[in-house]
């Protein structure tokens, strides 16, 4: 045996099945019902023409997203790997490309956005209570920190805590959603923007709230039962989600109107004080927190697998393959990921506004492999064209080549209005460029 080949090491066991259909979807809800949702509809309702159009294109973003969910339902089904779209990449692409997106996810796409989480995180809980200009930073480092540990601990025990979170998030959004309700309509309506023919705008930040339903690939190996279920529960988990963010805006526009939500910085919050008072801001920000919390949870529950996996083909990152078969988790990787996303929380402290700087940071690099992942699934077809697929995506090509579009576009718009931020996570990805060139005659083919 080639003395860098791991698969029969007992230091690289293989994840169990322990995850179960509640599991699944509960990481799928989770990940995607974040603090977006608190902070786009206000944006959304400026570009809309009408409460019509501000409906509908949240539908669109539900359906579009149900689409990307159905070509990673065949891709999952098909290859379930712990590896997610680096293993699917990888098939198609050959293992250079696919050790480009695991240094992306490393060092940008997952790292970035649990900071950026965490952030949100800190955010809001100094809002509640601060001890100085460092408060955030240092919330947003306790929250990394917080899930790293917890999912370090077991696969149990991270997907255990994302079941409760995702609860108390979705029970957080119904009390908005009632307290909008409840209110009676506004006494003096705010004159409505003027908006039309800005569609794309709506769909930029509408599918950024929408964003994390892929991350479910990331589990598909760990997943009991038939594998068709997977399918399935995407689209169950983006129907939940579409339904609840139909809702919230519903419910918004019953307290606020449109030109009322259009010129609210802070929606929710100024629905829940209306409802509750003074109290209602500590309320908004902790359901924000918690919302933030759950996704930060579930993306690194999954991101670490990513890095696993890349360490189970390029000898060089071995130690990242390790997976802790007695706590069914890949402990080294999670390790790894934490202390980069704590690097990135330590430079978002530095910036004017670390939100904005870990979105730009992400958001291109981020399109740019969901794209090719989308790319993937035709190839792949074409290439392995009798492969079992328990799961097809339906009106194939139409459906993926869609999908392609969408990601095509999304990524245009996250290079055109992003900023500095961006040409930084463009240049960690070339970074990897230099890893490969170091480390390019180490690695395998993945397997066929």
């Amino acid at each position: 045996m080639n003395r860098h080949d791991t698969r029969l090491s007992p230091r690289f066991a293989l994840p169990q099945a322990t995850l179960g259909p509640g599991d699944l979807l509960a990481l799928v809800v989770g990940i995607v019902v974040g603090a977006g949702i608190f902070r786009t509809p206000s944006v959304v309702a400026g570009a809309a023409g009408s409460e019509a159009a501000l409906l509908l294109v949240w539908v669109a973003g539900g359906l579009i997203s149900m689409i990307g969910a159905l070509c990673y339902a065949e891709l999952a089904s098909a290859w379930p790997n712990m590896g997610g779209d680096y293993h699917f990449l990888g098939r198609a692409f050959g293992r250079r490309l696919a050790f480009f997106y695991a240094w992306a996810r490393l060092a940008v796409i997952q790292t970035g956005s649990i900071a950026l989480l965490a952030y949100i995180v800190g955010d809001y809980l100094a809002g509640i209570g601060g001890f100085g200009p460092a408060t955030s930073a240092v919330y947003a480092a306790l929250a990394v920190v917080g899930v790293t540990a917890l999912n370090w601990a077991g696969v149990r025990f991270g997907a255990g805590a994302q079941r409760w979170l995702t609860l108390a998030e979705v029970l957080g959004l119904a009390l908005v959603i009632v307290a909008g309700l409840a209110l009676a309509p506004p006494e003096s309506t705010v004159p409505p923007p003027e908006g039309g023919g800005t569609l794309g705008l709506m769909l930029v930040f509408v599918l950024l709230t929408y964003g994390g339903w892929s991350e479910a690939a990331y589990v598909s190996a760990e997943v009991r039962g038939d594998r068709r279920r997977i399918g399935r529960i995407m689209i169950i988990g983006l129907g939940i989600v579409t339904v609840l963010y139909l809702l919230v805006n519903i419910a918004f526009l019953k307290a606020l109107g449109l030109g009322g939500m259009a010129a609210s910085d802070a929606v929710a919050a100024e629905v829940m004080r209306r409802a509750f008072g003074g109290s209602g801001a500590v309320i908004v920000s902790l359901l924000i927190a918690v919302a933030a919390l759950t996704s930060a949870n579930a993306t690194a529950i999954t991101g670490a697998r990513t890095s696993c996996a890349l360490g189970r083909e390029f000898p060089a990152f071995r130690w990242l393959g390790r997976w802790e078969a007695a706590r069914d988790t890949p402990g080294n990787a999670l390790l790894a990921q934490g202390a980069t996303a704590l690097l990135l929380v330590f430079a978002g402290a530095f910036a004017r506004d670390g939100f904005t700087l870990v979105v730009e940071y992400t958001a291109p690099v981020f399109w740019f492999f969901l794209l090719l992942t989308g790319l993937a699934l035709f190839v792949l077809r074409a290439r392995e064209p009798d492969a079992p697929r328990p799961f097809r995506v339906p009106l194939y090509p139409l459906t993926p080549a869609l999908f392609c579009l969408t990601c095509l576009y999304m990524l245009w718009s996250s290079v055109t209005y992003t900023g500095w931020g961006a040409l930084a996570g463009i240049a960690v990805l070339a970074a990897g460029g230099v890893l490969l060139l170091v480390f390019r005659g180490a690695g395998k083919e993945p397997d066929r």
